[in-house]
């Protein structure tokens, strides 16, 4: 598993004094205000970051970091990741998983036979249930993630049990 989650990129500057626009991989806007420290990835190093502020505009988070106070120092963070550590989040209600921990598991279905490889998950923002992409013999098989069709999750056994109704096959 992996021990630090991806939250947002940094995609520009705003203004002189430093801030950063951010487009955000949460589920929700406003999730970035959870956190009094972040990591931000440079030249694949992890360096902590306090959030002074947090605006919003549009879809995108306006955020001050402590030590960045100038437009030239914020333009190096420029298309730069935004991480917070395992340990940082919620414990997940049972049966929910954070999606990079999804990718990767091998997809069975439940008569034994071996589907494929969940290798995306698109959420969907405002329906029901996300969408499962399942590679096997090199085609994707779309999968919805609701109780009918995923069984079981077993993260110990890196495996998942899927049920095929009609119309997924």
């Amino acid at each position: 598993m992996q021990d630090y989650f991806e939250i947002g990129q940094i995609v520009n500057t705003s203004g002189l004094k430093g801030i950063v626009k951010v487009n955000l991989f949460t589920d929700k806007l406003t999730k970035i205000e959870e956190f009094k420290k972040v990591f931000i990835e440079k030249n694949n190093k992890l360096t902590e970051y306090e959030i002074e502020e947090v605006r919003y505009n549009k879809n995108q988070a306006l955020i001050k970091f402590k030590g960045i106070n100038d437009i030239d120092t914020a333009e190096t963070f420029r298309n730069c990741l935004i991480k917070v550590h395992r340990s940082s989040e919620k414990q997940l209600p049972e049966d929910t998983y954070y999606i990079v921990d999804l990718i990767g598991l091998e997809v069975y279905k439940d008569t034994g036979e071996k589907l494929g490889i969940l290798k995306e998950v698109f959420p969907v923002h405002g329906g029901n249930n996300d969408v499962y992409v399942v590679e096997t013999d090199g085609k994707e098989i779309l999968l919805p993630a609701i109780g009918e069709v995923i069984k079981e999750v077993n993260m110990q056994e890196k495996k998942m049990i899927v049920h095929l109704i009609e119309g997924l096959n």
